[in-house]
């Protein structure tokens, strides 16, 4: 079940910065959805690299205006080296505002 969940094409701009967070929620703005799903190859690299603080700031736009935000795709390379990463990855998925997900199906089945 994805009616209330935008999704956004694979290549789109990178969202790199709260800036980049706020146009992709102005573009969602109006379509009803609760949740965002973005592909894995539209985020920046620094969104991974947790020190950097970009994950957060980007986050905390969406939970701010009460979107979910799903990210779709293999995130593999980011969790392969860094426990830090893994820890965060499965941490999130426990919550309610932000998912890491294989694809489009395991995001309709855990809206279900």
């Amino acid at each position: 079940m994805l009616d209330d969940v935008h999704i956004c094409p694979p290549d789109g701009p990178p969202l790199r910065e709260e800036r980049d967070a706020l146009d992709l929620i102005a573009e969602t703005w109006g379509r009803d959805a609760a949740w965002v799903a973005v592909p894995v190859e539209r985020l920046h690299d620094d969104f991974f690299a947790l020190a950097t603080g970009v994950a957060g700031q980007i986050t905390q736009k969406f939970a701010n205006y009460r979107l979910g935000l799903a990210v779709v795709g293999d995130i593999s390379r980011f969790t392969a080296g860094s426990a830090a990463v893994r820890a965060w990855v499965a941490e999130a998925n426990r919550g309610r505002e932000l998912w890491f997900v294989r694809d489009l199906d395991e995001l309709a089945a855990r809206r279900a």
